[in-house]
């Protein structure tokens, strides 16, 4: 009986890892999301604020398409 502890340790330890990179993986994209969500606010309120009421953003963007 006491044979079986090491394989039984061998067989799960590559789960072990596999849960370990896929737990590192998902805490990777929730910073990233994390930033995003405080990004994305502040980048429409400064298009706003740099255009100072002239145009929405979306036309601006399609101006400078045009342009470019």
């Amino acid at each position: 009986m006491g044979d079986c502890r090491p394989l039984g340790f061998l067989i799960g330890l590559p789960f072990a890892f596999i849960a370990l990179i896929l737990s590192l993986v998902g805490a990777v994209i929730w910073i990233i999301g994390e930033c995003a969500e405080l990004l994305v606010p502040m980048l429409h309120m400064l298009c706003r604020v740099g255009q100072f009421g002239s145009e929405p953003c979306e036309d601006a963007y399609k101006r400078n398409q045009m342009t470019t």
